[in-house]
């Protein structure tokens, strides 16, 4: 007997919940784009994403996905031929570097798996070894969604300063801007980039990057610009030089009403939010895991992200789950992707969600548990509870 009619919830790691406020905020008729309005909207949503990665870099806006935001990091700045180092963690870094093969450049990964963190003291070591500085940019995820890892950005920095290499420090935070802490000139970080479709609660469509003083030197040799990406030809004076051609004025609409809600709620409590909302079903998971069958994909507790809980089945199907709580209580939950592909799910918390949406989609699991005989042990919404409530 499906349950489902009424608000559904979509909990997969992006796109994620479009608030109604920026529905609405697009629901409007074109404008000029060459004065008036829509140049204080760009100038909003630029030193809005200043705010958001915390830095006094510039920032840019491309009308694409996160893997435009790849390709418009690495073109600013690299050279034919240079090598590259991706911190292996999960599909997203290596998958960054494998797509810059593409660019004709070196990549080199640090080899990592899916079930573990970058290890600071390996990458410290490899950039030990490379005497002749031949390594001229790193790429990490802070959160890689296919694995559930987050990766200790600080410490990763210490390891590059530790082993005195000057390497460009690009850091992937399309999963967990907006969702988790992220210092980009604290942590002297050269490039960020990210995504407006997950912890920023705005509709695919729009990347973002940021580049810091080092960058922008890297930016003035660098021979793989591009006419679309180029960060000299966005400097323009005109304003639709700021997108390359005419700015996706809805979704830019869209995206500064997103960064009202955000600096509304405050980026430090919408942080708190994350984690709190991510303590609850990660108490959750580890009841239900004492029946044996669920277990974390990430075996360290320390670098479990706030943003997604990746779960492993083991010897279990997990497709009669996932279509359980979308199809009979209209909970859409992820499958797990890469290398761990139909082995278990993907519980997202990030973005527009709250305690009844979290609470809702982890009684919608525990009831598919249950009414589908997964081995699990009872009582982890209750255990998601008693978290909140000693939290509160």
């Amino acid at each position: 007997m499906p349950l489902r009619y009424g608000k559904e919830f979509l909990m997969i790691p992006g796109p994620t919940n479009v608030p109604e406020e920026v529905l609405r905020a697009m629901h409007r008729p074109a404008i000029d784009i060459y004065e008036g309005p829509l140049l204080e909207t760009t100038d909003a949503c630029l030193s809005g994403l200043k705010q958001l990665f915390r830095t006094e870099g510039k920032t840019y806006i491309y009308a694409a996905n996160g893997h435009g935001a790849w390709d418009a990091a690495l073109t600013n700045t690299l050279n034919r031929g240079d090598k590259i180092l991706a911190l292996h963690s999960g599909l997203f870094a290596a998958g960054w570097g494998e797509a810059s093969k593409l660019l004709d450049l070196n990549v080199e990964v640090l080899p990592g798996t899916w079930r573990t963190a970058v290890d600071p003291d390996q990458l410290e070591a490899r950039l030990t070894e490379d005497t002749e500085h031949e390594i001229k940019a790193i790429l990490v995820v802070q959160v890689d969604t296919a694995s559930g890892v987050w990766n200790d950005i600080q410490a990763l920095r210490r390891a590059i300063d530790a082993a005195k290499h000057p390497a460009l420090f690009m850091v992937d935070t399309i999963a967990s801007l907006g969702c988790i802490p992220f210092e980009m000139d604290e942590w002297r970080i050269d490039v960020a980039l990210t995504g407006s479709q997950k912890g920023l609660m705005s509709p695919p469509g729009l990347s973002f990057v940021a580049a810091g003083p080092k960058a922008y030197k890297a930016h003035e040799t660098a021979n793989l610009r591009t006419n679309y990406f180029d960060w000299t030809f966005r400097q323009g004076p005109v304003h639709y030089q700021k997108y390359c051609g005419t700015p996706p004025e809805h979704l830019l609409f869209g995206f500064r009403k997103a960064l009202d809600l955000v600096f509304d709620e405050g980026l430090e409590q919408v942080w708190n939010r994350h984690t709190l909302l991510a303590d609850a079903t990660r108490a959750a998971v580890s009841q239900w895991a004492k029946g044996g069958v669920l277990e974390f994909n990430i075996e360290d507790p320390r670098h479990r992200s706030d943003s997604v809980t990746v779960v492993r089945l083991k010897d279990t199907d997990p497709e009669p789950l996932r279509n359980f709580t979308k199809e009979v209580c209209g909970v859409t939950i992820g499958g797990t992707i890469g290398e761990l592909s139909n082995e278990g799910i993907r519980i997202a918390h990030m973005g527009h969600v709250n305690a009844v949406m979290t609470l809702g989609t982890l009684s919608a699991i525990e009831l598919g548990l249950a009414k589908l005989d997964i081995p699990h042990e009872k009582g982890g919404v209750q255990a998601a509870i008693d978290t909140l409530a000693g939290a509160l």
